[in-house]
């Protein structure tokens, strides 16, 4: 696929995505209400549509070819970095499904051990460092200093001895 042929494709995607959006907002209130403000609607209905215009800007662009891409017709992705964009996507299925069944800190666990070693080619120094600090500190960030408690699916028994530090 080239540039231009890619261009044209997100437009087009980008449009429908959007008219999606305000389609399913509209079915809020996208109007003020008095002594409240805007309502729930309003924000995703005239943020969709900023994503219209600027969708559409891009296709007439793409028509009149007015910007270099598109009038380019060499390759969109090279077969290197699709296979670099693939792993990347697979990575972050398995963090998210993982999640489900072992929770967040095991599956970020996991899948930085796995990214940074075997996608990044860090040293297993910088790896194990940040494959252990990088969670620590979600943790303390959103379960002790937001208290906002993050899935642990399975793995919540592992965490009762360090709820009983924090409260």
């Amino acid at each position: 696929m080239s540039v231009r042929t890619a261009e044209l494709w997100m437009a087009i995607a980008t449009i429908l995505l959007s008219l999606a959006l305000m389609w399913k907002s509209a079915e809020l209130t996208i109007g003020w209400i008095p002594d409240r403000g805007p309502g729930s609607g309003f924000w995703p209905f005239w943020l969709s549509v900023g994503l219209l215009l600027a969708s559409l800007t891009t296709l007439v662009r793409w028509f009149l070819r007015a910007t270099p891409e598109s009038r380019s017709n060499q390759i969109y992705i090279s077969r290197n970095a699709l296979y670099v964009v693939g792993i990347s996507a697979g990575s972050i299925a398995f963090l998210l499904i993982a999640t489900h069944f072992v929770g967040i800190y095991i599956s970020l666990f996991l899948f930085l051990a796995f990214y940074l070693k075997f996608v990044g080619g860090h040293s297993w120094t910088a790896t194990i460092a940040l494959t252990i600090c990088i969670p620590v500190f979600i943790f303390c960030l959103f379960e002790w200093a937001l208290t906002i408690p993050l899935p642990k699916a399975i793995s919540e028994p592992l965490f009762y001895p360090i709820y009983d530090l924090m409260y």
